[in-house]
């Protein structure tokens, strides 16, 4: 059986008016809302704006940040 409900200060309150006895053990999985983004969605307004570097960054970027050999 499933159960829906909101966590308000650090205690998740279940709707309704479901009666589980103290000491069950539960299992809970967060609900990411509507309007919830990935975080690739809210970086990708970031995509493309850095100017000045080799072409082969992606690529190589552990030898330019790092100073490890090229593969």
């Amino acid at each position: 059986m499933n159960y829906t409900g909101k966590v308000r200060d650090g205690v998740v309150v279940l709707e309704g008016s479901q009666n589980l006895k103290d000491g069950t053990i539960v299992a809970v999985e967060p609900i990411e809302s509507a309007g919830a983004s990935t975080l690739g969605q809210r970086l990708r307004r970031f995509s493309g704006s850095a100017r000045g570097l080799p072409r082969d960054m992606a690529r190589n970027h552990d030898h330019y940040l790092h100073g490890r050999p090229k593969p």
